[in-house]
This record gives structure tokens, C-alpha cells and sequence, in this order.
């Protein structure tokens, strides 16, 4: 998400810091850049303005202008204003009351309010150890009570028995009293849309609101629509008590301006952002996080956080036990693949790292392919046992009939040699400088792991050799996960 945003103002932002000093007219003329970018974006003109009044009115200060960093000077407030923008503070669901909490959920037809209902009651039922029941609402759409139903059993959760011919007043009713009887943390209503807004919906979802009294009203709003999501989200609040706004579709939103847009013109803040099909790809909204993002900053915080849920304690246990020791094998390599496809694969973990914008284009314009992981896990499993814990053993005719078996080349093979050997040779040096210790000392001070991504986008793309520290130098990451070092041989593109 905010690709083409964070493209635009990155380049802004690199002329600014590549100059020794600033003066007002600099200043001004990055900030009309500023300007365009984000109304290219699809960002609302009133909070354009805005936006660029404040951050133009603290860059031409004389603090910035005689500092010793002006460019990064300049970047930091743009950061700030960003992230206020945004709301400032993450904003969770507040369900802090006698039990159960009501929460509605409110939108037009095919915003993804259904499936975003299942994915909020899977992520209280997983995170917040939450006892959940489901309710829709609508008996306009054909089989959208049935939709639900089947989506509560994904996601493991109870849904309300459906009873023909009941309207959604009366739905309400039975699901709060069938909450209270049966102990329920939270119940959630899934309420009917319309192809528009119009009376008949805002008089339905009022009396629904009057007879349950719910503590959360969350809009959902397709964030493809850009400014139209912005209109919808305005109407919705002014008709109806909102306490939050939920983005769907942010995965494919390049451009960000409904994000970038709502809290200002709705007052709402965003609770949470949609990120795929799949019933856990939510987000809680972080503005801090997201202005990273957009600023390319990265977001290393959520993906430790991604890291800590995609991967099992045991298994970083047993590898940081065998890293101790220096020992690395090819069935090693091949469990820190299958993490980083836990973990989103390649364009999650560039989209979170900092200063990769050229890996992220690389992906972008096919040179680099997620499938590359897929690829690699075949070789691996092309190969005997043996052979995965004694890579040595792997000669000319043995390279041959793993490439046959996995459908790749012998080069392919070799690549994955190298790179399983480059991470070998690690592992030995961090054994003689202390173990785990030893680890911190090289990934965290900006060594290794991630450096090996300079050659994704070409001569000279991607970041500079040693740079970034890879996952491994991310504090609190169990087990010292990274990237391998040498992957982007594998990743070049033939």
C-alpha cells in the first residue's frame, strides 16, 4: 500500500537531504512537490492544504534552516504531520464493559463487510482469548446470513441460528438476549448495505442501534474508491454515531488518499486495515507505522510482531541451539523459508524493511517473484535426507537429478549452495565471537542479512552493501530469523 506515494516523496526527500544546507526557497519548492504528490495520491484538497500549511510553517523556521541536518530536519516534521494526520494514536476496539460488548457493523453492499465482520471476531477470539457470537442482519442479499455462517466456522467462532423471515430488528433482539443467556464476550451484527446510502438503510440501522446500544459503530469502506470512500465514510458519520472507521482492500490501494484522508474529514479514526482475502489478513491501524511506511522508513516494529506470531517457539529454540554451536544445515535454510512464507512472503517483508524502495519495484515489475521461496523449497526437498545435512555430498551427477526433480537448473542449485554456505560461514564466525552474543554483535549494528538485497533492482539498487541488519538484528525476534545472506543471486532474474 502507498507505493506510488512513498516513490514520489522518497525522491523529494533524497534531494533535499543530498544538499548541505536549505534555504526558504528550497524548502517551498519540495513542498509544492509535496502538494502534487498527494493530490495524486487521491488525498481530499481541504486536508492537502492543511497538511501543507503546518508542515510548511515549521520546515521555514530558522531551526531547520540552519541545521547541521536541514534535509532530515525537514523529513522528521513531514513524519510528524503525517502521522497526526493519520490519528496520531492506534485506536483498538474498546469493549471494555459489562458483557457482551455490541459491536456494529455498518457500510455499503460489497464494501467487505462480511468478511471483515469474520475477521475481527477471529482476531478477539485469537488475541483477545474473547467468546464471540456472529448475527447478520441482512435478509436483503441472498444468502448473506448463510455467508456469515459458513465464514464463523472458519473462523472458529458461534454464529446466531438463522430463523426465515425474521427482520433485522427483530435478529438483534434475539442475538442479544441469546448473548446474555449463553455467556458471550461480544456479539457482533452484521448489518444489511445498500448499492448507495439512502433513508431506508440510515432508518435501519438506527433502530438496530436503539434496541442493542452498541459500544462500537465501525464503518467499513472500501479503500479502491479513494475519495469516494471519503464521501461515504462523511455521509455515514453524519448520520449515524460512528466510533471507527475499517479500510478493506488496503493491499491493493497504491495510492492511499481514502488513509490518508478520513480521520481529517470524518473525525474518526481508523481502527483497522483489510490485507487480503484470508480471514487474519487485519491490521490494527498504527499512524506512526504507516507514516514510516509512506515516508520509506520501513515498519520494523509490526514485523517483529509479524515474526513473533508466524513463528513457533520451539523451532527458534532448536536453531538458536544449533547456531550456538555453528551449525547450519540445508534443512535449517529451508525452515527460514517457510517462515518468511508464514510471514507474508517477499513483498511483506519489503514493504515493513526500510530503505529497500528498489527491491519493492524490482517485485513490482516482475523481476522478483514471490514464487522464488517455492522454488527454493523444491530444491531443497529435490534432495535426500543426507544430502540436506551434508550439502558436501552434493557432486555433479547429484546436482543434476536434484535439478531434474525440483524443475530448475543446476545453476539454481549451485545458487542455493552458495547461499546455504555463505550462511554456514556465518554461523562459525558468530560461534567464535560468543554464540548468540556473537549474532547481536553482527546483525545489529547494521551487518549482514538484508545487505545482500543490493543487487535486486540492478547495478546499484536496493540498499548498500552491509546495510539494514536484516531480521536477525531485530530486537526481540526469536532465534535470530534473517534473510539469508547471498539470496539475491537466487532472486535475479534470468
Amino acid at each position: 500500500m502507498f507505493e506510488s506515494l512513498s516513490e514520489r516523496l522518497g525522491g523529494v526527500f533524497d534531494r533535499l537531504r543530498g544538499r548541505g544546507a536549505l534555504n526558504e526557497a528550497d524548502v517551498r519548492a519540495a513542498l509544492r512537490e509535496v502538494r502534487i504528490a498527494l493530490l495524486e495520491a487521491d488525498v481530499a484538497l481541504p486536508v492537502v492544504r492543511d497538511f501543507v500549511d503546518k508542515v510548511t510553517e515549521a520546515a521555514i523556521g530558522q531551526s531547520v534552516l540552519r541545521s547541521i541536518t536541514p534535509g532530515q530536519q525537514v523529513v522528521k516534521i513531514v513524519n510528524d504531520a503525517l502521522t497526526e494526520m493519520l490519528g496520531s494514536e492506534a485506536s483498538d476496539l474498546e469493549l471494555d464493559v459489562t458483557p457482551p460488548a455490541i459491536v456494529m457493523m455498518v457500510g455499503l453492499q460489497g464494501s467487505g463487510k462480511t468478511t471483515t465482520t469474520a475477521k475481527i471476531a477471529k482476531r478477539l477470539r485469537e488475541r483477545g482469548r474473547k467468546k464471540v457470537l456472529l448475527a447478520s442482519l441482512d435478509v436483503n442479499r441472498p444468502a448473506a446470513q448463510e455467508q456469515l455462517a459458513v465464514l464463523g466456522v472458519q473462523a472458529e467462532v458461534a454464529t446466531l441460528p438463522i430463523v426465515a423471515g425474521q427482520q433485522p430488528v427483530d435478529i438483534a433482539r434475539r442475538a442479544l438476549n441469546a448473548a446474555k443467556l449463553q455467556g458471550f464476550d461480544v456479539l457482533i451484527l452484521d448489518t444489511a448495505g445498500r448499492l448507495h446510502v439512502d433513508q431506508a438503510l440510515m432508518d435501519e440501522m438506527k433502530a438496530v442501534a436503539d434496541v442493542t446500544r452498541p459500544q462500537e459503530i465501525l464503518l467499513v469502506v472500501d479503500a479502491l474508491t479513494g475519495q469516494d470512500a471519503v464521501n461515504v465514510a462523511k455521509n455515514f458519520s453524519d448520520q449515524v454515531p460512528l466510533t471507527g472507521v475499517v479500510l478493506t482492500r488496503m493491499d491493493g490501494d497504491a495510492r492511499g488518499g481514502a488513509a490518508l484522508s478520513m480521520r481529517a474529514v470524518t473525525g474518526k479514526p481508523i481502527k483497522f486495515v483489510g490485507t487480503g482475502e484470508k480471514l487474519d489478513g487485519l491490521e490494527l491501524f498504527q499512524p506512526s507505522r504507516v507514516a514510516g511506511r509512506i515516508l520509506g522508513m520501513g515498519d520494523v516494529v509490526s514485523l517483529v510482531e509479524r515474526a513473533a506470531e508466524s513463528i513457533k517457539a520451539e523451532d527458534a529454540e532448536k536453531l538458536a541451539d544449533r547456531m550456538s554451536k555453528g551449525q547450519f544445515d540445508l534443512n535449517d535454510l529451508r525452515g527460514q523459508l517457510a517462515q518468511m512464507r508464514k510471514m507474508g512472503g517477499l513483498g511483506a517483508l519489503a514493504s515493513m524493511l526500510p530503505g529497500i524502495a528498489k527491491v519493492k519495484n524490482a517485485m513490482a515489475n516482475g523481476q522478483v517473484d514471490d514464487k522464488i521461496l517455492i522454488h527454493m523449497d523444491a530444491i531443497i526437498g529435490s534432495m535426500t535426507p543426507k544430502e540436506r545435512a551434508k550439502p558436501e555430498l552434493l557432486n555433479a551427477k547429484r546436482k543434476i537429478r536434484v535439478a531434474k526433480g525440483s524443475g530448475t537448473t543446476v545453476q539454481d542449485v549451485n545458487k542455493i549452495l552458495k547461499m546455504h554456505q555463505e550462511m554456514a560461514t556465518m554461523m562459525k564466525k558468530m560461534k567464535k565471537m560468543g554464540g548468540l552474543k556473537g549474532l547481536a554483535a553482527m546483525f545489529g549494528k547494521g551487518g549482514g542479512g538484508m545487505g545482500g538485497l543490493g543487487g535486486l533492482g540492478g547495478p546499484g539498487g536496493g540498499m548498500p552493501p552491509g546495510g539494514g541488519g536484516g531480521l536477525g538484528g531485530l530486537p526481540g525476534l526469536p532465534g535470530g530469523q534473517g534473510l539469508p545472506p547471498g539470496f539475491e543471486n537466487f532472486m535475479k532474474k534470468k
